[in-house]
């Protein structure tokens, strides 16, 4: 049987409608994004995949920075399955950064440094990050230790995730940037990736804050947001390692 890197790309190649990779363009791109705050909902963000249009709820109106990120998304998903085998790099991130905002708003304002690290200190919540001065030392040093670790596994990943969320070297995105870098590792090393939902949003965030004092909240997140993947593997009769 296939797995699933080879069945996501052979779908997209094929351009198969209504099979696992329509299903998780659309999963992953409205719930990476709606934890940043898109408005959009699943059923838009679907519509803006199969139709490359998006159509008016009633009267309310749609960020247009919302649709270019939907959009950026899947660009940057496709993108990421024809490299999964490649190493996370410096440049890699500041690559898939660009894509993610390319066109929006943030990427018209010098200062957002789109594709590049950030000029100006930031939080996430009350947790101060790497000041912009020390984000490349943090980032080549967070690369280097993962690509010591002889046999990466489900742990490892999630706290290379971790680790990068607390440098947060971009002015903006961070957040999207790092789960599709999540994901992909999951796919290179052959595990059943996850797609972090905004139902466990919260969950999510607190396991980011609590890893390193105690590992169980955001292991346990994931690890159900993984089940989850698993029904969709199940349901498309796609082998993976338990």
């Amino acid at each position: 049987m296939m797995s699933l890197l080879e069945r996501l790309r052979e779908e997209k190649a094929l351009k198969v409608s209504g099979g696992i990779y329509h299903r998780l363009q659309i999963v992953f791109a409205y719930n990476s994004n709606r934890i940043e705050g898109s408005r959009l909902s699943e059923e838009q963000t679907r519509y803006i995949y199969e139709t490359h249009s998006v159509g008016l709820d009633g009267e309310e109106f749609i960020q247009l920075d919302d649709i270019l990120e939907t959009l950026n998304h899947f660009e940057a998903f496709d993108q990421m399955l024809d490299s999964v085998e490649a190493p996370l790099t410096e440049d890699w991130f500041k690559t898939y950064h660009a894509i993610l905002k390319r066109g929006t708003s943030q990427s018209k304002l010098d200062h957002y440094r789109v594709g590049d690290y950030k000029l100006i200190p930031n939080v996430i919540g009350f947790r101060e990050t790497s000041t912009p001065e020390d984000v490349a030392d943090h980032m080549q040093q967070l690369l280097t230790t993962y690509h010591q670790i002889a046999n990466s596994d489900f742990e490892a990943v999630l706290d290379f995730h971790v680790n990068f969320e607390r440098i947060h070297p971009f002015s903006d995105g961070n957040g999207r940037v790092g789960r599709l870098a999540m994901f992909k590792e999951m796919l290179r090393l052959d595990l059943v990736p996850f797609i972090i939902t905004d139902q466990v949003k919260p969950y999510y965030y607190r396991g980011l804050s609590e890893w390193g004092e105690n590992n169980g909240f955001l292991m346990d997140t994931c690890l159900s947001c993984q089940d989850q993947m698993k029904a969709y593997l199940d349901y498309f009769r796609i082998d993976y390692k338990y």
